[in-house]
């Protein structure tokens, strides 16, 4: 088939890797603009510019799809479907309607649940114990579109959303083959969405922050699900004042107490029932690094109250 893909971060590079090797005719790759990135904010290409480009691929990065130049150029590729993962922008149907069977979107969530910008992240946070990747026919509404094929997985005590999206990102690549094939033949089942939606708004950075009053194990899902980007995080005493750390990794532990205190061995945490215990973190200014680490260089006594 003659496709477009577009695409913008690494959860998107292994489904325009599974379509280039299955053969099909990827006439063009649409992805976010570069962004500035690093201390020097340096105008870096997304991962998936990146690939494409290592592949030989034209790729197009326009600010809009909205704008009328856009629109021309992507009704001028003659395309038969476009596929869609995690791209960034809302589509016009102008431009649902050009490709000739349509476009199409991989989401990761078990639609109706979670529509929206960010749907691994909320799984995880809200304590769902299984999400899945979904093949949606796309139109106008926000993930509203019938869905042609998807697959439920499970979602582990120790996933974060770096290591549940990697898993979502291979299991839904390896959906597009099946569901290309269906749409070209005329014989894809599109299945319209039942149920009461929720939806995955965007994570903000005012969030992020750790609230220790909540109970342990929502504590742990909310680091879990912000970590690596953009991380939950509370304020440690120093002595040159507070310290804002990151917690990338945590576990539900035994313990007790006042909520945000510090217990015996320096790595768990009271929340408001129960407590957690912290395996990976990431100090301001500084590499990530386990627990153990962090606490050769900067001490928690027992009591410390976290902010």
């Amino acid at each position: 088939m003659r496709l477009a893909f577009m695409g913008t971060p690494e959860f998107a590079v292994p489904s325009l890797a599974e379509l280039i090797a299955s053969g099909h005719e990827i006439v063009a790759v649409y992805s976010q603009p570069p962004r500035p990135k690093g201390r020097g904010q340096k105008l870096t290409p997304s991962p998936v510019q990146a690939f494409a480009e290592s592949m030989g691929l034209p790729v197009f990065t326009p600010e809009s799809m909205k704008a009328d130049e856009a629109i021309e150029i992507f009704q001028s590729l003659d395309l038969d479907a476009a596929c869609v993962v995690a791209y960034g922008q809302i589509l016009k149907p102008v431009i649902l309607d050009a490709p000739r069977l349509g476009c199409f979107n991989l989401h990761g969530s078990l639609l109706p649940r979670w529509r929206g910008a960010a749907p691994i992240q909320r799984a995880i946070m809200a304590g769902d114990a299984q999400t899945g990747v979904q093949i949606m026919r796309m139109s106008e509404g926000l993930d509203e579109g019938p869905i042609l094929l998807g697959e439920v997985m499970d979602i582990h005590a120790d996933d974060t959303a770096a290591s549940l999206s990697e898993r979502m990102a291979h299991v839904g690549a390896g959906l597009w083959p099946r569901a290309l094939a269906a749409i070209e033949r005329g014989g894809a089942t599109e299945t319209p969405q039942a149920g009461e939606p929720t939806y995955a708004r965007k994570i903000t950075p005012a969030e992020a922050r750790i609230d220790w009053t909540r109970p342990a194990a929502a504590v742990d899902a909310h680091i879990r699900g912000l970590s690596p980007f953009p991380g939950a995080w509370f304020e440690a005493p120093s002595e040159n004042g507070p310290v804002r750390v990151k917690a990338l990794l945590s576990t539900l532990a035994d313990g007790s107490g006042a909520p945000g205190a510090v217990l015996d061995d320096g790595l768990t945490i009271a929340c408001g029932t129960g407590a957690v215990r912290l395996i990976r973190v990431q100090r301001e200014g500084k590499a990530a690094q386990s627990a153990e680490e962090m606490l050769r260089g900067f001490s928690l006594p027992a009591g410390t109250a976290l902010g």
